[in-house]
């Protein structure tokens, strides 16, 4: 590890070793932040022409968009298992390489799509993709950072993903009415039989690819980062072992069940997010029926989470070493679903946003922490295997929790005893994490 440590500057580590504190972990970190745009940007492209495969007005335009947002999740479905299999088994730069240029003709031939089929086709090649790079860099990580700097790892990591949004919305519409101006151009003309007003963002996000496999490939990784040394190969003597491939995934399941740690958190993590997840569609309702405040109030509350989250992430990244993580990630649950559930019982805005605002700033360090544990808990030929069924279970709890709320809270005919539930979810998922994790340091 003292390898990876660039030297220091009259005997003081530099800013950014003191932040990241390792030049490859500084490395894997811009190539997701960078990536994390491109994805903005080929998601709103996506949906941009989604809805110009109908006319304006049509019903179809709405199905259209969440169809293609919706496919997204089939992958995760039915081929996590096996990508965490082959993470575990085979070279994990070369799957993230491959996984970075697999992604670039797709994104180019998106702007000539003038069918729903292959756009679903489409956005469920680029989310297989995904599920290949995503757990293979976080078995990568642990690798990068020394022990200590883990939780600050999780929470650079978790920047980079969230805080991509704003950048990335800023850059589609500056690429998307350049690309639509440039179509008139006659040397461009080109770019009129595509969908003009993605060409510009599709390319782009292409180059972010290009960019994370170039820099990947060169990136300096310990030997044991790429492959764990017991893990067998899955070839056989003609094509590939399926039955140690299938073996590796009931493995990876009787691992997840077996292991504390990974049962505690994935199963506290996925009550927490129907609970937490359950906001998103019943803020809105609750801002206006309940409340009176409307949209308005509606953006007040996302906003007094977002900063939450902010804080908390900022305050934990500072106070790692100084808390028990098992205290902080159930103590944290506890706290925002208590949080959630006084914000719905209130009848002031004020009041409610400032609920909010600790909710998010209890819950930022559970996510963080989450991902801290099983990276120090798990062993390093299971990571693949264990981060791919993480990632699944977050997507498929978002997913549940956007479906259920409305439909829980038009059954019981209050958005409010439909929060209080989700409080109730959030608060015993941290009861069953204190139960499975205890006071363990």
């Amino acid at each position: 590890m003292a390898a990876l440590l660039p030297p220091a500057v009259d005997g003081r580590p530099s800013f950014l070793l003191r932040i990241f504190a390792t030049r490859a972990f500084f490395r894997l970190w811009l190539v997701q932040a960078v990536g994390a745009t491109g994805d903005w940007l080929g998601m709103l492209a996506v949906i941009y022409i989604a809805q110009g495969l109908y006319p304006d007005g049509s019903n179809a335009r709405a199905a259209a968009t969440s169809l293609v947002i919706g496919v997204r999740l089939l992958p995760h479905l039915f081929l996590s298992p096996w990508a965490g299999v082959l993470v575990d088994r085979f070279d994990r730069r070369t799957l993230m390489v491959a996984a970075d240029l697999g992604r670039i003709p797709v994104l180019l031939l998106l702007p000539f799509t003038r069918n729903l089929l292959m756009l679903v086709l489409a956005s469920v090649l680029l989310e297989a993709f995904t599920l290949v790079w995503t757990p293979a860099k976080e078995a990568i990580t642990p690798h990068l950072v020394p022990p200590d700097h883990l939780t600050t790892a999780n929470s650079l990591n978790m920047a980079a993903g969230f805080a991509s949004f704003l950048p990335g919305s800023l850059m589609f519409a500056a690429l998307a009415g350049l690309s639509g101006w440039l179509a008139g151009s006659s040397s461009l003309g080109f770019l009129s039989r595509a969908d003009n007003q993605t060409t510009l963002p599709l390319l782009f996000d292409a180059l972010t690819f290009a960019f994370s496999a170039v820099i990947l490939w060169r990136l300096p990784l310990p030997e044991k980062a790429t492959r764990p040394d017991r893990a067998p190969p899955l070839r056989a003597r003609r094509g590939v072992d399926l039955r140690g491939a299938w073996a590796g995934v009931t493995e990876g399941w009787r691992y997840a069940f077996v292991n504390p740690t990974v049962r505690a958190v994935n199963i506290s993590l996925g009550l927490a997010l129907v609970g937490g997840g359950m906001l998103v569609p019943l803020g809105a309702v609750f801002s206006t029926e309940v409340l009176g405040a409307g949209p308005a109030g509606y953006g007040l509350f996302t906003t007094a989470i977002g900063m939450g989250v902010a804080v908390g992430v900022v305050g934990i990244t500072a106070l790692q070493r100084r808390v028990p993580k098992p205290t902080v990630f159930w103590v944290g649950l506890v706290v925002s679903g208590g949080a959630l559930f006084l914000a719905a019982a209130s009848g002031s805005l004020s009041v409610s946003v400032l609920f909010l605002f600790v909710m998010g700033a209890a819950v930022g360090p559970v996510y963080v922490l989450g991902y801290s544990m099983l990276h120090e808990n798990v062993d390093d030929e299971m990571r693949g295997r264990v981060f791919a069924g993480l990632n699944t279970l977050v997507r498929v709890c978002v997913f549940a929790a956007l479906v259920i709320g409305p439909l829980l809270s038009a059954a019981l005919r209050s958005v409010r005893i439909t929060l209080w539930i989700d409080a109730g979810l959030i608060v015993g998922a941290g009861l069953l994490a204190r139960r499975a994790l205890g006071n363990k340091p």
